[in-house]
């Protein structure tokens, strides 16, 4: 057995009721290196200051209740061991935060209810079932629509995603990571009668779907791989393949639009995005009146750019093309996707093969697909 060593915690602590500014308190505790980053806390709460707050419960990382940021990055505190964040410390000190995008209610607990579960309850996160004509027993779901939405299932309502959403930093309107992956899980069940009014809730919400930069900060963040940023791509796809939604937010446009240029040029044509995801998805595009005015707002920013030389004005104009032979490569992995008979989900929680072909932990090898 391991003999217990020293670890030094620089906790954040803020009470905001008291008037004083966020301040940083060390400890040094004693305890194996397998322990984890929690039983370091509550050591230090123990023996040190019992004034220390930080919520939780299960100490299993099923609950969720103990997120924190650990060295600057999201985590559970009951799953992350010691020894793992004395290595990622860069001055031997290990230290511990609130989660961000949330206001703090005291030192590592903070206000989930103003954030996170509010956006949770704006998708309305339960399913919405037919009143009549349902089975007298069990309502059965194919096994393919299950294992679907497992991966979605899979959140434990920690609110890493939402903490270092760099969306929401930017607009705290937006849906968030986790709200948008809740809502997948009762878009893609068969059993909800209400798929296409959350879809289109979603899609035409300013702050919705449409909102995610794709910065991939949620699949990090995520302690129990469930992907936010993945499951909102799903829902684009049903909102705009499945249902045809051409949102008001010009999401669906912008995203036809760079598929185009992709596929035409090989290379993205930002000056050619823009008035396409306005005006429509050719080059004509740019002469609707929606296109012409969007064109004219960015004027200013434009001609900053040019002037500082970040921006050259052929490119500007004209932009680049990958050579002929490279484009068609492009070109192929296009026709080769947009060939399927049925398109292809990526799932990287379950394979959608038995058992004896998952990976450890009921986890498939990592790039495994599922219809």
């Amino acid at each position: 057995m391991a003999e217990p060593i020293a670890f030094t915690l620089r906790l954040r602590r803020y009470d905001p009721e008291s008037g004083d500014a966020p301040f940083w308190a060390e400890h040094t505790i004693e305890l194996e290196p397998h322990r984890s980053i929690l039983d370091g806390i509550l050591q230090a709460k123990a023996r040190f200051d019992g004034s220390i707050a930080i919520r939780c419960s299960c100490q299993a990382a099923i609950c969720g209740s103990c997120g924190v940021r650990i060295n600057g990055r999201p985590g559970l505190a009951c799953n992350t061991r010691l020894r793992d964040a004395l290595r990622d410390a860069p001055d031997g000190v290990i230290e511990v935060e609130p989660m961000g995008n949330m206001p703090v209610i005291k030192d590592l607990v903070v206000d989930m209810d103003a954030v996170h579960w509010k956006k949770i309850r704006r998708v309305t996160p339960w399913l919405v079932a037919e009143e009549d004509g349902l089975p007298e027993r069990e309502h059965l779901v194919d096994r393919d629509s299950m294992v679907d939405v497992t991966q979605a299932m899979a959140c434990i309502q920690c609110g890493a995603c939402v903490s270092d959403c760099l969306s929401m930093e930017a607009d705290p309107l937006f849906v968030g990571p986790a709200a948008a992956a809740k809502a997948y899980r009762f878009v893609a069940d068969p059993r909800d009668t209400q798929q296409l009014e959350r879809l289109r809730d979603l899609a035409e919400d300013p702050h919705g779907i449409y909102d995610c930069t794709h910065c991939f900060t949620c699949i990090d963040a995520c302690p129990k791989g469930v992907a936010p940023m993945n499951q909102i791509m799903r829902l684009r796809r049903r909102a705009a393949d499945d249902h045809g939604i051409v949102d008001r937010n010009n999401g669906e446009r912008h995203e036809a639009a760079f598929a185009t240029l992709v596929r035409d040029r090989g290379l993205l044509h930002e000056a050619e995005l823009l008035p396409r995801s306005y005006g429509g998805d050719s080059w004509l595009g740019k002469f609707h009146p929606a296109a012409g005015r969007v064109l004219l707002s960015s004027l200013p920013v434009v001609t900053k750019a040019l002037l500082r030389g970040k921006v050259r004005p052929r490119v500007a104009v004209a932009g680049e093309r990958l050579p002929r032979e490279d484009r068609r490569h492009v070109q192929r992995i296009f026709d080769t996707v947009e060939g399927r008979p049925e398109r292809l989900e990526l799932n990287l929680y379950l394979s959608g093969v038995d058992e004896d072909g998952a990976g450890a932990a009921g986890r498939p090898p990592e790039g495994s697909e599922t219809r």
